[in-house]
């Protein structure tokens, strides 16, 4: 009966592809996360008239020079819903966000960015998983047919547990479990998109 029910599926999803019209799904990159190493992409659909649904991750899972490490992968999904059309002008997006990560040797002197002492991550490395969510506003700006640049700012709140270690390769903890709640900027966006 599974089997049957796979096989229905699948007839369906490949009859239903012949049906899609324009601007019903886009492919994307982040230029900001690009620069930053961090390879990305992103899948957005239309559900309704004015609303799509955005689903965008990431990874790094390599070190950078000299034991600097900034592995991560994180997902984002995020509901959209649009003022005028869909792909398309200004929108409202609601997102959640989860994803895991092993951070060291990052060399900084900011001793506190909305209440995280980001100076520690030049001594210590932090492994933990993180989850939160929050809103963001953004913009869409058709340059042709198949073209959008998009750009998207949002706030909200990560919820993060990790432990610590004394140096970027010691299996010894100097704290387990602790626990962060931060508050601020949870999405950068300067997105190309592709639209089908």
């Amino acid at each position: 009966m599974n089997r049957l029910k796979t096989i229905l599926v699948g007839i369906t999803l490949v009859f239903s592809i012949g049906f899609v019209k324009a601007q019903d799904v886009a492919l994307k990159t982040n230029l900001i996360q690009d620069a930053l190493l961090d390879p990305n992409i992103g899948v957005e659909i239309g559900l309704a008239p004015k609303w799509t649904l955005d689903v965008s991750g990431q990874v790094n899972a390599w070190t950078i020079g000299d034991g600097h490490r900034w592995k991560h992968w994180l997902v984002q999904p995020e509901a959209r819903y649009w003022f005028c059309e869909r792909f398309g002008g200004h929108f409202l997006g609601f997102h959640a966000l989860g994803g895991q990560y092993n951070f060291s040797r990052l060399g900084n002197k900011i001793t506190n960015f909305l209440g995280s002492d980001l100076s520690r991550l030049t001594d210590q490395r932090y492994q933990g998983w993180g989850v939160g969510a929050g809103v963001a506003y953004g913009y869409a700006w058709p340059v042709a047919k198949h073209w959008n640049v998009e750009a998207e700012i949002g706030i909200g709140w990560i919820y993060t547990r990790f432990d610590t270690y004394p140096c970027k390769t010691c299996g010894r903890k100097i704290d387990k479990n602790r626990v962060h709640n931060y508050v601020g900027p949870t999405k950068a966006a300067l997105n190309i998109v592709y639209l089908f």
